[in-house]
């Protein structure tokens, strides 16, 4: 075991179960035994372990949060201002209604705005209204959106040995059965399994709830359609934007499909790092969450409505979404090139600032950690994704790619010569669950 940071992990996972609190950050997501684990300090795209060790992330960047790059000078001094000014009071922030009005502004088709603090539970929100404004309980949807009930309900079976068949990684225990039937998956772009959905379930459906980018873009008509059935059988539509939003324009990405969705709701990349989620609305379908419960103490402090704001403003006054565009293609341009040269068929995805790829074989999982492996000892926290920031620049895309070159010979030589396993310095890489897109 390496490193004070898998030290440190090694105690964690005896406190914390599971040792973190998000899947996606867990070492051995990465590679085990060997992932620094904890950052000491982190600005810009450099991170700095527990051991002084320096990094250049080119991999999750805060798991899709740090859009701007980590302690971004700009979103830093709001949140100071905000701090000095007092995060939490008896009375209300303003800056909640100031970053409504931004929002509304950015999204002209909705005119309602309530406010969480994770893309989790704001999901959790928006469609707890979907269920309050049509009085239903069913939800289709398409791709993840958290680990609440409404959503892991999908992975409960009639026949308990397939509880977690659709989801692998996203296990059901602890979600009532009573909730079984009541979430509904369909696939991107497979508009028939929504239609099929419908005609099983007439007049049961209170939202259809899906992501409106996420791997692939949507084929001619397909969200149009949806947008239909969902106004003909009174259905809210619920577009997730957790992910998709910001990246490809200052606010979601349905807006560049001229989509009108009757919610959206946002997190991540929305506040640079900082707690902050919205559920965005049209007047006649949010003001159902006046009809239920839905109420926190910490929605409203000041800090996470600061962020948003320095965030949003910044984002739009630089064309950031441009810049990641251009960063994100030039790293997937740049794999291809190198796994060409390399020999490699590698499965290359996802929109340009949030690429993907995997090796082929039967050995891929094992093929990504050896490349994790290589690329750490090159200085570069690195795994088969890359999340662009502001913060990248064209010496960090190129560094990167040049050490990726050399690694995915290394890593082709090590599939054609079955020593790949033989390589690791540890075990192979967890899997985590499996996106329904």
């Amino acid at each position: 075991m390496n490193g004070t940071g898998q030290r440190l992990y090694a105690k964690a996972k005896t406190r914390i179960p599971g040792g973190t609190q998000l899947l996606s950050k867990r070492p051995e997501m990465f590679l085990p035994e060997q992932w620094p684990s904890y950052y000491n300090r982190a600005h810009g795209v450099e991170v700095w372990d527990l051991d002084g060790n320096k990094y250049i992330d080119m991999s999750y960047n805060g798991i899709g949060a740090c859009i701007l790059g980590a302690a971004d000078p700009d979103v830093d001094a709001a949140v100071k201002a905000a701090i000095d000014a007092g995060s939490m009071s008896t009375l209300n922030a303003p800056e909640e209604v100031e970053l409504a009005e931004l929002l509304c502004e950015l999204h002209p088709w909705a005119e309602m705005v309530r406010y969480a603090r994770c893309g989790g539970e704001a999901m959790a929100i928006a469609v707890r209204v979907a269920r309050a404004r049509t009085g239903r309980d069913r939800v289709a949807f398409c791709g993840y959106h958290g680990w609440q009930d409404w959503y892991l309900a999908a992975n409960l079976a009639d026949d308990r040995a397939l509880d977690g068949h659709l989801l692998p990684g996203l296990e059901p225990a602890g979600v009532p059965r009573g909730l079984r039937g009541t979430a509904l998956p369909f696939q991107y772009n497979h508009l028939e399994e929504l239609k099929a959905i419908v005609s099983q379930h007439p007049g049961e459906l209170a939202a259809i709830v899906m992501e409106p980018i996420r791997d692939h873009d949507p084929e001619p008509g397909f969200l149009e359609q949806i947008r239909e059935i969902a106004f003909e059988i009174g259905a809210v539509l619920i577009l997730d934007e957790i992910t998709a939003g910001f990246r490809l324009n200052t606010g979601g990405a349905h807006l560049l499909y001229g989509i009108k969705p009757d919610i959206a709701v946002f997190a991540k990349a929305m506040s640079n790092g900082y707690p902050m989620a919205a559920i965005l609305g049209k007047s006649d379908v949010m003001q159902a969450a006046q009809s239920t419960f839905i109420s926190s103490t910490y929605w409203t402090e000041r800090i996470g409505p600061a962020a948003a704001l320095a965030t949003i403003r910044k984002h739009r006054r630089c064309d950031v979404s441009q810049h990641l565009i251009r960063m994100g293609t030039m790293v997937q341009t740049g794999w291809r090139a190198a796994a060409h040269q390399a020999g490699l068929e590698l499965e290359i995805g996802g929109i340009a600032p949030l690429g993907h790829f995997a090796f082929p074989g039967e050995q891929k999982q094992a093929a990504r950690t050896l490349f994790t492996q290589l690329m750490l000892e090159r200085g570069f926290l690195a795994t088969g994704a890359f999340y662009a920031t502001y913060a990248h620049g064209d010496h960090h895309v190129e560094s990167y790619l040049e050490a990726s070159q050399e690694v995915f010979v290394h890593v082709a030589n090590a599939l054609e010569q079955n020593t790949v396993i033989a390589q690791l310095k540890g075990p192979v890489a967890h899997i985590g669950f499996r996106r329904l897109t």
